[in-house]
């Protein structure tokens, strides 16, 4: 059986018109949606004079759900998650959906510029938080006064 939506503004409009005029003019929420259709976990990413913070909101992961790289430069986050349910021997149903969900995000740090051995990384309450501590040399001094000879 296929259900058919109707058109309800012209009934005998193909609804690939209103499929186009509504899907990417008035689709503001799913601005962090994969061409597969899958969720990137929204970023911030703050610099301040000692460091750099990176935020992902990640609701309903674990800690151990995340695997954070950095390769030179490059930072990266990603995850992958499968939730498989147990069925009983006999258990006869019409749908049974998997839940698989997977992301990798990249962030190229500046050259130079990061204390590689003192990143930390906490995941509370639906958010991930990176510190990425700048190198003294590459913070921003004090203005100071100097006087004239």
């Amino acid at each position: 059986m296929t259900l058919l939506k109707k058109n309800s503004l012209m009934p005998n409009t193909p609804l690939f018109f209103d499929d186009f005029l509504t899907r990417d003019l008035f689709d503001w929420g799913y601005r962090n949606n994969s061409v597969t259709n899958t969720t990137l976990p929204a970023v911030n990413i703050v610099e301040n004079n000692d460091d750099f913070v990176v935020e992902m909101a990640a609701p309903g992961m674990k800690k151990d759900d995340f695997v954070i790289e950095l390769d030179n430069e490059l930072l990266t986050i990603s995850s992958e998650k499968e939730e498989t349910n147990e069925f009983k021997e006999g258990d006869h149903f019409t749908r049974k959906e998997f839940s698989y969900q997977s992301f990798r995000r990249s962030f190229q740090l500046p050259k130079t510029v990061v204390e590689e051995s003192k990143i930390k990384a906490k995941y509370e309450n639906g958010l991930l938080r990176i510190l990425i501590p700048k190198k003294e040399e590459a913070k921003a001094l004090p203005p100071r006064q100097i006087s004239v000879a």
